[in-house]
């Protein structure tokens, strides 16, 4: 396998701190939602961060895959929705459930280029093993 691309993002102090990418691209404050404690300060956290990453590689993937078959997507709006669990025997795990919304493509085509998205997208490679992602999706 060869790398294609390489990034770095440093927090500082958790989910009460700052997280920032070397190249200064990215730059937010961090705060623990209300649901979890959190003083309601305004900021992201890792969950959000996680579902925005995730949302824009599998609608990047789409796209590529649908200009591989020569479809046009006028349409392509990836939701996703990600939950922190708490797992019975310690720990966390997050849950991911996908709401994805296609331009008026045949319903083959849909279903195919989301089937072949879950395959090749990176985020789903990387937590296939750990993550039961649920995909929903429905045409525009």
């Amino acid at each position: 396998m060869a790398v294609l691309y390489t990034t770095r993002a440093t927090a500082f102090n958790g989910r009460e701190g700052r997280v920032a990418t070397e190249d200064g691209a990215l730059a937010l404050q961090l705060s623990r939602p209300r649901e979890m404690g959190g003083s309601g300060i305004p900021g992201t956290n890792p969950e959000q961060l996680f579902a925005a990453g995730y949302a824009g590689c599998f609608g990047a993937t789409l796209q590529a895959l649908a200009r591989a078959r020569k479809i046009t997507l006028e349409r392509n709006e990836v939701t996703a929705e990600v939950g922190l669990v708490k797992r019975d025997e310690g720990g966390f795990v997050l849950s991911a459930t996908l709401d994805i919304i296609l331009s008026a493509i045949s319903h083959e085509d849909a279903a195919a280029l989301v089937e072949e998205a879950h395959r090749v997208c990176p985020y789903s490679n990387s937590i296939k093993a750990t993550i039961d992602v649920q995909i929903r999706y429905q045409l525009a």
